[in-house]
């Protein structure tokens, strides 16, 4: 696992953004496993204006959502499906037929589920994935308890991650109590993972995913395990881990470390 801690927030958003715009660039067709939330907004906003800039061309990619709220309309202001069309892939004009989410609206979860398995499947899997992290260690809608080795397929959400995202729900709204969310077993069959962690709110979950023990306890722990995971924050995500000096010896400002080539010999 990768630790980068960056100087600003606004540095560890536009490396995300830099990585996502370096896979598409390299690989037109490019399978890209997204997320939603505040963490990623401005991630997105930066990307489409990098994107845009170099006139990288994202008809050709394929994408994933990491979950969606059971229950609720795609063209709901809150769902998912809202969030992404008018972030990324409006701005970006992707191919409609190309991204993909769970439908909420589905006859049956569980079905669902299966179905979109087998298109993540199909599709090759997902060259990269980018994930943020709930307060209580989630990643994607993997509450606590959550099994490692999960598929997709529904959850019950927890009461804080509930009223974390009540601010995205009119007042007269419940916000939903279930959701489809990609397992965490699915998550780490991406080829590479990229999770963005910022504020003192996130420190604590910060912390128990990269140093504490694996554990269901902290779903975002099992990417300790990824082959090929990267982790990135500001000051204040970092604020209380351990072994904070090492990761900044190692990748100073966030930087990529140089090896030193061996002295040639005489």
């Amino acid at each position: 696992m990768k630790v980068l801690i960056f100087p600003t927030r606004a540095e560890a958003e536009t490396c995300m953004a830099a990585e996502l715009l370096r896979t598409v660039s390299g690989q037109p067709d490019a399978v890209l496993g997204l997320a939603t939330g505040g963490t990623m907004d401005r991630v997105y906003e930066r990307l489409v204006s990098m994107a845009l800039a170099q006139k990288t061309d994202f008809s050709r990619v394929r994408s994933f959502n990491l979950d969606e709220y059971w229950g609720i309309d795609a063209d709901h202001p809150a769902s998912y499906a809202h969030y992404m069309r008018t972030r990324l892939f409006a701005p970006l004009h992707m191919d409609a037929q190309l991204t993909c989410l769970p439908n909420g609206k589905a006859a049956d979860p569980d079905e669902e589920a299966r179905r979109y398995e087998a298109s993540i499947a199909a599709a090759g899997g997902i060259d990269l994935q980018i994930l943020g992290i709930g307060r209580n260690g989630h990643i994607g809608f993997n509450e606590p308890t959550s099994s490692l080795g999960s598929r997709t397929r529904i959850k019950t959400l927890t009461a804080s991650t509930r009223e974390a995202n009540r601010c995205y729900f009119a007042e007269d709204e419940t916000v939903p109590a279930f959701a489809l969310t990609m397992g965490i077993g699915t998550i780490l069959e991406a080829r590479y993972c990229m999770l963005l962690a910022t504020g003192t709110g996130k420190a604590q979950a910060v912390a128990a995913a990269v140093e504490g023990p694996l554990s269901a306890a902290c779903p975002a722990s099992v990417l300790q395990l990824h082959p090929r995971a990267t982790i990135l924050l500001d000051p204040d995500a970092a604020s209380t881990l351990q072994l904070r000096d090492y990761y900044e010896l190692v990748h100073p400002a966030g930087s990529e470390a140089i090896v030193p080539l061996p002295l040639a010999s005489h």
